[in-house]
């Protein structure tokens, strides 16, 4: 500050202090990770988180089947490390699907993040390896989003629409409405997908949070293929509509 009558001072700034007055009150040591703590979540933040958002029995006509989809993510605020996985099969036959996503994920906004990297498809066979550019994010009214496109190694063209909402019934319980939409720019007959709408799956589970990292659930999904990829399943001896009863567990640290 300058002094009153307007010259400015040449004293050099006093020392930041080093004294915490809440220690004189509290334990120094669990202040001081406190402190800690507060710094990185508002500053320089890493962190680490694993979710199985489905982990699930199917019940169906036809033969019962299981479902896992999950991610992790290793970083910050604005990038991050993401690997994506998810995967389905019926009991005593080969698993059907299993997919996996490495991506780079980045903040474009406080609740929209952009992410490029790879998909590898290990099953169906021929396995497909894909590039892929998306955003995840939260939409008005709390919808959780993400649209991803798929460019593969074959040069086809592939994407995926998905959406949910958690509705809290009570603290606890919570009812969540879900979709999926898949489509593909061309016909890959290779592995039984059909042009335009491939394939869609609306559901709805309700989970009961025992606690926040652990949720049993139950509901129930409608699985339909379309068009000619349902037309390809027919001819591989599948049923290219299902409606699946759901037990499982959300889950994650």
């Amino acid at each position: 500050m300058a002094p009153s009558g307007g010259e400015v001072g040449t004293a050099p700034a006093p020392a930041l202090p080093t004294d915490h007055a809440a220690d004189a009150l509290f334990d120094p040591v669990e202040m001081a990770r406190a402190r800690e703590g507060l710094r990185r979540e508002n500053g320089a933040f890493s962190g680490s988180k694993i979710l199985f958002d489905l982990a699930e029995y199917q019940a169906r006509k036809g033969g019962d089947g299981y479902r896992w989809e999950g991610e992790a993510w290793f970083g910050g605020d604005i990038n991050r490390l993401l690997i994506k996985g998810e995967g389905e099969g019926t009991f005593g036959e080969a698993i059907k699907d299993v997919e996996v996503q490495a991506l780079y994920s980045r903040a474009i906004s406080p609740f929209w993040n952009a992410h490029v990297g790879l998909r590898h498809d290990i099953v169906p066979n021929p396995s497909r390896t894909y590039g892929v550019v998306g955003v995840e994010g939260i939409a008005p009214y709390w919808f959780h989003v993400t649209g991803q496109i798929f460019l593969s190694d074959k040069g086809d063209v592939r994407g995926r629409l998905e959406g949910s909402y958690d509705e809290r019934i009570t603290q606890r319980l919570i009812f969540q409405p879900r979709v999926e939409i898949n489509f593909s720019a061309q016909d890959m007959p290779a592995i039984g997908v059909g042009s335009g709408l491939s394939s869609f799956e609306l559901g709805a589970r309700l989970r009961y949070e025992m606690r926040k990292e652990f949720a049993p659930y139950v509901g129930f999904e409608w699985a339909k293929r379309t068009g000619d990829t349902a037309r390809f399943a027919r001819l591989a001896g599948e049923n290219p509509d299902a409606v699946n009863f759901v037990a499982g567990i959300r889950f994650w640290f």
